[in-house]
């Protein structure tokens, strides 16, 4: 589809899908509830995005941000500056990246949403030169690592050696080599999209932001569509979710969770939730703590619910370690 002819709205759609869930949550913070509402929505209704797609709407992006003045001569010091106020200084540093990136024109750039997987699929019967030039050249150096790992040990050693000694590279041949492999993928994958977008996009992105935004979107999806509020729900992981965990799982949690925090969140749950964790805990450290709820004045919902968040977050963060594994309804939950 011709990005000209495609809505603004879709395009910020676009946009918030490929910057990932961190930095679209870091979007939806500086948007007014409506915008929100209408981008998570239509977000929803987007379920992949193609690779050359997503490279367009970001090009389309970092050059409205040339023709406007954010970073004429001089100016990316003047852009990381208003980023690093607006979004604080990691998250300017990532998104100063990627806008490097399409500014320096990669001519490897169209890879960036592919999988390791794909990459390697289409390497793995190159010329380990091939393989080493376009390695060098991918759009992050993690991408690169997790493609690299993917050859066997020896035939890593050899691309890893090429690597190595590979001095400065034509860009004439650099960008041929890109030119044929982009042509060769788009054969290969002409229905082939990245998994990005639609309910598990948004529910990633829900994932990353404040509790109670999340519970206005999807209160407003449920408006719109019933289903696509379940949909999106059932792959959220909120507090109550504690009750999915094994023993082990929530004792692995509760390592890392805040006294204070634990006994808010705990007064805001249900008994089922507040009796399973109490008894995961040493039997004088669940004492303490049932004296500090029952001690404890009346708190805001707010309180209460921002206690929740960074339990919540604690999760999310053991997940992504492989420390702990959640049970997400409809998926093969075994273990093995």
């Amino acid at each position: 589809m011709d990005e000209r002819r495609l809505s603004g709205r879709r395009k910020a759609a676009i946009l918030c899908i490929s910057l990932g869930e961190h930095l679209a949550a870091d979007v939806f913070k500086q948007l007014s509830p409506t915008v929100v509402e209408q981008l998570a929505m239509e977000m929803a209704r987007t379920p992949a995005v193609d690779n050359t797609q997503a490279s367009r709407v970001l090009e389309e992006v970092v050059q409205t941000a040339v023709e406007r003045g954010y970073m004429h001569e001089g100016g990316m010091r003047y852009a990381r500056d208003v980023l690093e106020r607006a979004l604080g200084s990691t998250r300017a540093s990532e998104l100063i990246g990627r806008m490097s990136y399409v500014m320096e024109s990669n001519p490897f750039e169209f890879l960036r949403g592919s999988s390791p997987e794909q990459i390697y699929a289409f390497l793995r019967n190159e010329h380990p030169q091939t393989f080493a030039l376009v390695l060098v050249h991918l759009p992050t150096t993690d991408l690169s690592a997790r493609v690299l790992q993917m050859l066997p040990p020896d035939e890593q050693a050899d691309v890893a050696t090429r690597v190595a000694l590979m001095g400065q590279t034509s860009p004439e041949i650099v960008t041929d080599v890109a030119g044929i492999m982009e042509k060769r993928l788009e054969t290969v994958l002409t229905h082939e999209y990245n998994e990005a977008g639609g309910v598990r996009s948004l529910a990633q992105i829900l994932n990353s932001t404040e509790r109670g935004l999340e519970k206005h979107i999807l209160a407003h999806l449920g408006e719109e569509s019933q289903e696509l509020a379940d949909e999106v729900r059932s792959l959220l992981f909120v507090f109550e979710d504690l009750l999915m965990l094994d023993d082990r799982s929530i004792q692995l949690v509760l390592r890392d969770v805040d006294q204070k925090d634990l006994a808010l969140a705990l007064r805001g749950t249900t008994p089922e939730v507040r009796e399973r964790v109490l008894a995961n805990m040493s039997t004088r450290a669940a004492e303490v703590l049932r004296e500090e709820m029952e001690l404890m004045p009346p708190q805001r919902r707010r309180i209460v619910d921002e206690a929740q968040a960074k339990i919540v977050a604690i999760v999310r963060k053991l997940e992504d370690a492989d420390e702990i594994v959640l049970s997400r309804g409809g998926e093969d939950d075994e273990v093995v």
